[in-house]
């Protein structure tokens, strides 16, 4: 009965993870018995193999805003975001602040764009921000970052435009407008 119950957690967190597919899920967990019975182990091992084998999202397209292009430098805290800011302004640098979420589906549109953006545009440095980490939050208060994606983008150290959402035209519009080397 135990491992009916972890098995059954287990296809529920690959359903929510994934936001794939609730209903193979669905008659996958009723075929599945529900009292406990001599062949609860074998159905609960099929159960887990079965889901081993489901395709996910993530393998086919990568979507995922948590893991970052390698152009793209990841911002882990508030004192990181404080020095990087600092130094972007004191060193009249280019810059893009990405502030973004995992769970946010137009953050997973847009990411891979910014990506290749920021290797478009190798002088203009990106930072990815996740805005669900504990020890960024505070500056998201000082920042007013109600939605994402938001994007800040910083030329010659200054702060020269903002996109808040998943709005690719004018993403490549402002980046083209204030980054575009003559």
């Amino acid at each position: 009965m135990a491992r009916l119950l972890v098995v059954r957690s287990l296809a529920l967190r690959h359903v929510i993870k994934n936001r794939g597919r609730p209903l193979f899920f669905h008659r996958l967990l009723l075929s599945l018995p529900s009292k406990s019975s001599l062949f609860a182990t074998t159905a609960t091992a099929t159960a887990s193999s079965q889901l081993s084998l489901l395709p996910s999202f993530h393998h086919s397209r990568s979507l995922s805003s948590a893991a970052a292009p390698s152009d793209v430098v990841l911002v882990n805290s508030e004192e990181e975001f404080n020095n990087i800011l600092t130094k972007v302004q004191d060193d009249s640098l280019h810059a893009i602040f990405y502030f973004t979420a995992a769970w946010c589906g137009p953050c997973r549109f847009i990411s891979p764009i910014v990506g290749e953006l920021s290797k478009k545009y190798p002088h203009v440095t990106t930072y990815k921000i996740d805005i669900d980490q504990e020890a960024i939050q505070g500056t998201l208060g000082k920042l007013q970052i109600s939605s994402v994606p938001t994007l800040h983008f910083f030329q010659n150290g200054k702060k020269a435009d903002e996109l808040i959402g998943a709005d690719v035209a004018r993403l490549n519009h402002i980046t083209e407008k204030l980054f575009k080397k003559d």
